[in-house]
């Protein structure tokens, strides 16, 4: 039988039973559906938490400070100083920019408008370019304000406004904390990237900040302590250089081996492949559990498939009496519930194509649709329908042709 004629049959066959071969292929949609949406919603959490790293900056190496403590009323062994810093922009090659970051929060008072629990972020003139940053109005501080600790302040761009409404802030005083300083420059928006919202914060000399707001008492026994260095790494510098470079810089300072770092060095791509691997793991579970839809609906064909063949047993005895061999008989079962996986899956792709969109419409998650999850669910449903549409398809293939031709 040609396989013109197999589609044919099997195709006349499904249209007979419209609704019964629709509600049978419901499992289906919804699973390729559920997959695709899933799957969508995941590469688009994956998509935005790497926008929102890459958008602190380019070419960044994080050092962060492993603290730990000599005892009750003791100071910390290890971690970050200030001078730290210093030492990696002078010394270091293939260095474009060092910043310094250290928090604190205050009260920050202008006029009649008082704010509590401002953050203010101590840092150095690098900042800018290093966190791709502008500024909107006025000018960023300078190395000349960081060495002489000056008390001046630029705003984020939220906080400008909540303290001084439409008038103009630059040359204004405000009190952060009982420290006056005097406001040079406002930042452009910059909104919040990984869950810091720079537009309400307060950034000052680094200097001004660990003397007035960071102080701590062990500070002129074992330096001004800072929780993290940022460095921007030159397009044309070799990254992993520069990182050995830093290593052995800071344990040499620190008097530790390099197998004992009180600190940790990480890249943008460390933390992108971290949190990759977080959500292709949860994308995984999500496909796995969108996939048991795929299963329970290829039972369903299954045992609709299993009444077919018991309703038209008596048509099979007849094609089996006029030369159709069981061969014959098998392809066109096999056919009919491999047509109903497909046309089941052409419907859930378009579904969960227009879920993706839609979800990502109407909710504040980003969806990215993969087309790889579209070619994936697809197989996977004419997978499904091959194998639960094969028992079926060879029982009906293995009738006896005089018991099929006497059956009511």
């Amino acid at each position: 039988m040609r396989l013109s004629e197999v589609f044919r049959i099997a195709w006349e066959a499904i249209g007979k039973n419209k609704v019964r071969a629709l509600l049978t292929m419901l499992g289906i949609i919804i699973g390729v559906a559920a997959v695709i949406v899933m799957i969508s919603i995941s590469a688009g959490t994956e998509a935005t938490i790497s926008d929102q790293i890459t958008a602190l900056g380019s070419n960044l190496i994080y050092i962060s400070s492993s603290f730990s403590r000599m005892g009750p009323g003791m100071a910390s062994s290890g971690g970050l100083i200030y001078d730290d810093a210093t030492a990696i922009e002078e010394q270091i090659s293939g260095v474009k920019g060092v910043v310094v970051e250290q928090d604190a929060s205050e009260t920050v008072k202008a006029g009649s408008v008082s704010l509590d629990a401002i953050s203010v972020t101590g840092t150095s003139p690098d900042f800018l370019s290093v966190r791709s940053l502008t500024v909107s109005e006025g000018r960023f501080y300078t190395t000349d304000d960081v060495t002489n600790k000056k008390k001046v302040a630029v705003l984020g761009y939220d906080l400008a406004t909540e303290l001084f409404g439409t008038t103009d802030p630059i040359g204004q005083t405000i009190l952060v904390s009982t420290t006056r300083v005097t406001v040079i420059g406002v930042l452009a928006e910059k909104g919040t990237v990984g869950e810091i919202d720079y537009d309400a914060r307060l950034y000052a000399p680094i200097s001004l900040v660990l003397q007035k707001f960071a102080q701590t008492p062990f500070s002129r026994i074992v330096g001004d302590q800072i929780r993290m260095i940022f460095v921007q790494v030159d397009d044309k510098a070799n990254m992993d250089n520069v990182i050995l470079q830093t290593q052995i810089l800071l344990a040499k300072r620190h008097n530790v081996s390099l197998d004992s770092l009180d600190f940790t060095v990480t890249t943008q791509q460390d933390i992108i492949a971290t949190q990759e691997s977080t959500t292709a793991a949860f994308r995984s579970l999500l496909a796995w559990v969108a996939g048991v839809s795929l299963i329970v609906g290829g039972i369903g064909i299954m045992n609709i498939m299993l009444v077919s063949v018991t309703e038209r047993t008596r048509e099979i005895g007849i094609r089996q009496s006029i030369g159709a061999t069981p061969a014959d008989i098998r392809w066109q079962f096999l056919t009919e519930a491999l047509l109903m996986s497909l046309v089941g899956g052409l419907i859930g792709a378009a579904v969960g194509i227009g879920g993706s969109w839609l979800f990502g419409t109407v909710s504040s998650m980003r969806t990215l649709i993969v087309p790889s999850s579209i070619l994936l669910a697809f197989g996977s449903a004419a997978a499904v329908g091959a194998f639960f549409g094969f028992y079926p398809a060879n029982r009906a293939a293995q009738l006896d042709p005089i018991d099929a031709l006497r059956h009511e």
